[in-house]
């Protein structure tokens, strides 16, 4: 649960993430029963929630950011219009209270802030451009702001050059690109700035970089030890390079006008994407016709301006913590079982993971190069074994690298769709389960038997 100390901005310029209740003239007041934390619920007593009023968490002054109570207990309460009927919740959740630092042991775990090592808030003032904001900017302000020189710095929005000279960092406007005098602009005739570190078989990135990629490529690393400082220098410039390509790219892409497809390509797109970062944050701005109910006027851009950057950081550290968290202890079980793959078949074409839900493709595609597999197809994995969450083991087939649908080999064409008892029969091997339409991936009871669907399909190679 996100608690958010003081005033929030309105309900239509609030993230949904904060889940605070509108209200018009209902309280509900919680007094909880450790760290002096008062939790005061507005609600609305009618179903259409149209209130511009919003849930305020007021904390002790004695600390900063806020203080989680070891058990906190929140009711909700709505009333429907039309009805006297009243429907309450409560539910309870209880905090761990430990006070250690697990990141001091873990270096996968992100660093938690507390007095001792939350950065003062900075005096320096970030500059960009007034007007329509994109999600390019708005990520590179929340990336500075993490930094402890620009950490929660003010912004200042305008095109005056003369109001921008007074900032201390530049970003997106003023038509330059200097590191050494702190301005970020990518607009200007002639620009060619691409990330420095090539992906597999690139002679050179399509993507140039814009403001935000200028700042990750600056203070990328810095950004990612803020939240991980025991990463290795080496686990550091893996996730520096997954940020970029998993992340950072398509912003920089989005930003700068490069099409998923080359303008060239016979192949049609079948729909058009309008659910990610960019699209998001473009939707923030003001509509030219948007009124605000109370006040009459327009909503304040650089209020919304705001918001699309923490919405910006919001998704930035949850693919942060996907790779550091999840991606990177992966490597190791995928590299165990590259190693013994011969042990688990003679073909050394299957591998073998103790439990399903890791992300092993990437690591896979990476290992079979760093181990010179993937100059030989025939020597290439072509499927894994692992059980799912109900203790079925699965088969799936690997993908080709940068293909979401193309297997390098499918389980054979007369399995697919087929089920249970009848897969049995068809295939000829015990306590099989399913396999997919697609022929991708398929189950079993047993290791053994996954294991011989796996063989099965390696012989006749997918017929």
């Amino acid at each position: 649960q996100k608690i958010v100390v003081g005033e929030t901005l309105p309900i239509s310029q609030r993230p949904m993430k904060q889940y605070n209740i509108p209200s018009q003239d209902r309280k509900y007041k919680k007094k909880s029963n450790s760290n002096n934390l008062i939790i005061i619920i507005l609600l609305h007593k009618f179903l259409n929630l149209t209130s511009q009023r919003t849930t305020t968490v007021v904390a002790s002054a004695s600390r900063t950011a806020f203080l989680i109570p070891k058990t906190a207990t929140t009711t909700t309460t709505r009333f429907y219009k039309f009805s006297p009927f009243i429907a309450t919740t409560t539910t309870t959740t209880k905090f761990n209270m430990s006070t250690d630092d697990s990141s001091e042991k873990n270096p996968f775990k992100r660093m938690k802030l507390n007095e001792s090592n939350t950065p003062t808030k900075s005096a320096k003032v970030i500059g960009t451009h007034s007007g329509t904001f994109q999600a390019d900017e708005a990520m590179g302000v929340w990336l500075l702001r993490q930094l402890p020189t620009y950490y929660s710095s003010k912004v200042v929005r305008s095109r005056d050059n003369s109001v921008l000279d007074t900032c201390d960092i530049v970003i997106d406007v003023g038509g330059i690109y200097d590191h050494s005098k702190l301005r970020y602009d990518h607009h200007q005739r002639g620009y060619d700035e691409r990330f420095d570190i090539l992906k597999e078989g690139q002679e050179q990135r399509i993507t140039k970089l814009s403001a935000s990629g200028l700042v990750y490529r600056h203070y990328g690393r810095e950004v990612i030890q803020c939240f991980y400082p025991n990463l290795s220098s080496e686990q550091v410039e893996l996730v520096y390079r997954k940020m970029y390509d998993s992340f950072m790219e398509p912003l920089d892409a989005i930003d700068t006008g490069v099409e998923v497809l080359p303008p060239d390509s016979d192949v049609k797109l079948q729909y058009r994407e309008r659910t990610g970062l960019s699209s998001r944050v473009g939707r923030l701005n003001p509509r030219w016709n948007e009124v605000d109910d109370i006040t009459g006027e327009s909503p304040d851009p650089d209020a919304r301006f705001e918001l699309a950057s923490n919405i910006c950081g919001d998704d930035f550290t949850s693919m942060l913590v996907q790779v550091v968290e999840s991606d990177l202890p992966a490597r190791s079980f995928v590299e165990k079982a590259m190693k013994e793959r011969m042990s688990t078949d003679a073909s050394g074409e299957i591998i073998v993971f103790p439990s399903g839900g890791l992300p092993w493709k990437q690591h896979l595609y990476d290992l079979e190069k760093e181990m010179g597999l993937n100059e030989d197809e025939d020597k290439m994995i072509k499927f894994v074994l692992y059980t799912d969450q109900s203790g079925m083991w699965r088969v799936q087939a690997v993908s080709v690298e940068g293909q979401a649908f193309q297997n390098r080999l499918s389980l054979p064409e007369e399995w697919r769709g087929v089920r249970d008892e009848d897969l049995t029969a068809v295939a000829g091997i015990k306590g099989c389960k399913f396999c997919h339409a697609a022929g991708f991936i398929g189950g079993n009871e047993t290791f053994e038997g996954a294991l011989e669907m796996a063989r099965v399909a390696l012989a006749g190679k997918g017929k």
